[in-house]
Order: structure tokens, then sequence, then C-alpha cells
């Protein structure tokens, strides 16, 4: 079960804060307790809640050994999502969204293939006996596909679900997930419309402290779904290892 969410933690962190009133989306009524001096604020009784089940439907993804995608290019959220996305061992996309990533994966498996093959290249020698002008121009495919692809480049499969901050800005993410039916965990601000979304968490996704307070939530539920998949493991070694010891003591017994 994940950690339960205080909300003055998220009144401090500004979470309540949506958009102007004329900016907003109508379905996102039901998370919306006011309009304070043109903007709406949002309810954090309900962005607690949603939390929470968002918090413990990704512990059991982590869980069941499956990776949790994360999205954000917006400036505010790029270096938090990044650093929460590793702390939890995650894969993350920071920089443009790379069309086809989730619907044409095949592709991108290749390019993350290439990126191996020229690393290989730089170990084995292969990278020198190229002239000037050709390493440049690996150096460079390399650089590139680093930039777009670098963290997720451990990815072998398809992820077990997405975590997208800004929904309206990632749209193109937000449908190659729903055409794979990839559940899709968001930051949905007042402004975009929670029906793309699996589990809403109805939030600023705006202000860098209120990303931080929901990303670092979620990143801790990620690594404790991450920590049981390891208990449970290594309690299986060890039901193995005892069966084997008792089976190796019965057969010494039986030599007697």
């Amino acid at each position: 079960m994940a950690n339960k969410v205080e909300v003055k933690e998220l009144l401090d962190a500004g979470v309540h804060f949506g958009h102007l009133t004329r900016r907003w989306n109508p379905n996102m009524a039901p998370y919306i307790y006011m309009e304070r001096n043109g903007i709406h604020i949002i309810n954090l009784y309900k962005s607690a809640a949603k939390m929470e089940e968002a918090a413990n439907a990704l512990s059991k993804i982590a869980a069941s050994g499956r990776k949790i995608l994360f999205v954000a290019t917006k400036k505010q959220a790029k270096e938090i999502v990044a650093e929460e996305a590793e702390r939890a061992n995650m894969p993350y996309i920071t920089e443009r969204w790379p069309g086809g990533m989730l619907t044409n994966f095949v592709t991108i498996r290749k390019a993350v293939k290439k990126m191996a093959s020229i690393d290989r290249m730089k170990k084995d020698g292969t990278f020198n006996s190229l002239s000037k002008k050709e390493r440049l121009q690996v150096d460079r495919l390399r650089a590139k596909l680093e930039k777009n692809l670098g963290s997720i480049s451990d990815m072998t499969r398809l992820p077990g679900a997405l975590f997208v901050v800004d929904i309206t800005r990632e749209h193109i993410a937000i449908k190659e997930a729903q055409k794979l039916n990839i559940p899709i965990f968001a930051m949905v601000d007042t402004n975009s419309d929670p029906r793309e979304v699996d589990y809403v968490i109805p939030s600023n996704d705006d202000a860098s402290k209120s990303i931080k307070k929901v990303i670092s939530y979620v990143s801790d539920a990620i690594v404790d779904g991450l920590q049981e998949r390891k208990a449970d493991k290594d309690a299986k070694k060890e039901v193995k290892a005892a069966k084997k010891q008792a089976e190796t003591k019965e057969a010494t017994q039986e030599d007697k």
C-alpha cells in the first residue's frame, strides 16, 4: 500500500493551482473545487485520493517486472522526471517524443541496436580505422541517438504503463499508448481532458514544485514495488535451496 498523501503538503507545493478559467476543459469539472481570481482551484482531497490509487497500481506493475515509461518534455519537468525515473530504475523521454516510439517499437529498437553497435566499434578499434570525416559522422549519429533514446536503451519490450506530465503537450504519446491499450497515468491540469487517461492525477502540471511532489511520490511507490519483487525472488531462491539441500541429505542417507 502506498503511503498516505498529506493534503497540506500538496497545498504547500501549489498542486491546487489550475489554469485560467477561460482555458479550462469542462470534463475537469469533477476535480475543480472553486474559482479564484479567474483561476480554477483543484480539489486537493481528490488529488490525494487519485495519487494513492495511481501509486498502488504503479507499484503492482513494477512488482510484476514490467517497465513504466515516464514522458515529460516541458522545461519545468525534464530534470525532475529524469532524476526520479532514474531513481526508480525506469525509462524516460524528456527530449522530443520519437514518433512511433510505441506503435513502431521495432524500428526504435533498431535505432537502439545501432547505438550499441557504434559503442562496440569504439571498443574493438574498428572506429579508429575510419576516416576523420566518417568518425565525425558516426559521432554525430551516436550523440543524436543518445539524446533521443539514451534513457530507453534498456527497454527491450513495450512498457507496462506510461506516466505523463501534461497530456495536452504529449498528445502523440497518449494516442500511441491508447492504440496499444497501454495504461496511462498522468498529471492532468484543468485545461486537459481527463477522459484520455486511465489514472488521472488532477494537479498543476506547470510548476516544478508541484511536479516534484507528485513524481517523487509515485517514484517511491515504484521503488517499493521493485523491492517487493526482489524480496519475492529471494524468498523463492531460499525455498529452492532448502528443497535441494533436503533432497541431497535424503539421497546421502539412502546411500548409507
